[in-house]
């Protein structure tokens, strides 16, 4: 396949927005000269069409869910034609989307494991008119796999770089990271480490009524309450080995409140916040270290969490002999990557490139992942 423009299109799991990039993908399978990102923007998400999916649940009825993937399913194919519409680019000249999907549900360890992104891309392929690459996470469960991360593969083509050891963060609602070694003879791993923004923006919301706190700044206001703190990360989920991948359906508020009975006081919201912050800094030094502990390690961050300066400043003094900064200094926009990722992925979907996933997710074998809905 030749020079090639695709779409990418993502909706994490803070639902900050609909990320959506285009890319030009050219024949090299590995090198930045490879990939360019034409243009990038983010479209919100009407709050009422939040609260909605953000309610829903393994519980929830078809009804509600099925008009939910309808109304993502509209706005993703929305986001995209305004997108090409100021790039002053034509639908026919985009060889496919790459949509992930807004996760609902995930769980990969339940028997049989199952993980549901909605966003129909029946709806986003018959309006804009481009073949739509999508459900990519349930092949791989299918595989044996975990699912998720799958950001990693495309880290690893577009990151890795020989003679240095890099480790990639994304710091979305559950934050996941790409451990690339150094030496090219060894696999790389990469695994969700835990929370991200996801439990500091639900506590956020619930106490302050707003979507984010802005730069980490009510988070700072407080103190981290060591023996939640401890509780927190005495939690299972830490201590297991990768491949693992998690989501909402396990880190969320009734969590954390489960902990917060266990320590018997009563505490300041601030604290808490504060507290939650310092799990994800924890989590995510202590899942680096397990894999990373090189003296020249370059850790480069992605995600909405680059925008939070409070948490930043703390990786920062977490991880003192590694060198950080945000994927911008690999050419990268931070807050592009996922939905580049999902372009990268639906370009490989189109050639029939297995995508490298056993090492990450503990799949059988290389996948071709996603299923294809053409345009016409």
């Amino acid at each position: 396949m030749s020079d090639a423009l695709f779409i990418g299109l993502m909706s994490g799991t803070s639902m900050d927005a609909v990320d959506v990039a285009l890319v030009r993908i050219g024949d090299a399978r590995i090198g930045t000269d490879a990939l360019a990102v034409l243009g990038y923007r983010q479209f919100p998400i009407e709050p009422a069409l939040k609260a909605r999916v953000r309610a829903l649940h393994g519980g929830s009825q078809v009804n509600e869910l099925t008009e939910c993937d309808a109304l993502l399913g509209q706005l993703f194919a929305d986001a995209t034609l305004r997108l090409l519409e100021t790039e002053n680019t034509p639908a026919r000249r985009v060889a496919a989307i790459g949509s992930h999907g807004q996760t609902v549900l995930h769980r990969p360890d339940s028997r049989p494991p199952r993980s549901l992104q909605i966003g129909d891309p029946n709806i986003i392929a018959h309006r804009t008119g481009i073949t739509t690459v999508a459900d990519f996470r349930r092949k791989d469960l299918a595989a044996g796999g975990q699912g998720a991360p799958l950001a990693p593969a495309f880290h690893a083509a577009q990151f890795r770089c020989r003679g240095r050891e890099r480790v990639i963060v994304n710091l979305g609602g559950i934050a996941n990271l790409s451990w690339l070694p150094a030496d090219f003879e060894r696999p790389i791993a990469g695994f969700d480490s835990g929370p991200g923004n996801g439990l500091l923006d639900d506590w956020n919301r619930r106490h302050q009524g707003t979507e984010m706190d802005r730069d980490g700044q009510w988070a700072a206001s407080g103190r981290v309450h060591a023996r939640l703190l401890e509780r927190l990360l005495a939690d299972d989920f830490f201590a297991l080995p990768p491949p693992k991948s998690t989501g909402r359906d396990y880190f969320n508020l009734a969590w954390l409140e489960r902990a917060l009975a266990g320590v018997g006081a009563e505490l300041a919201p601030a604290d808490v916040q504060a507290t939650l912050l310092a799990l994800t800094v924890c989590s995510i030094a202590a899942a680096i270290g397990r894999c990373a502990a090189g003296p020249n390690l370059e850790v480069f961050l992605c995600g909405g969490g680059v925008h939070n300066r409070h948490l930043v400043a703390q990786l920062k003094q977490h991880l003192p002999h590694a060198a950080i900064a945000d994927t911008g200094a690999l050419g990268i926009d931070p807050d592009a990557v996922e939905a580049v990722t999902f372009a990268w992925l639906a370009r490989q979907t189109l050639a029939r490139r297995a995508v490298p996933v056993a090492e990450i997710t503990g799949a059988d074998g290389a996948q071709v992942l996603g299923g294809v809905y053409y345009a016409g």
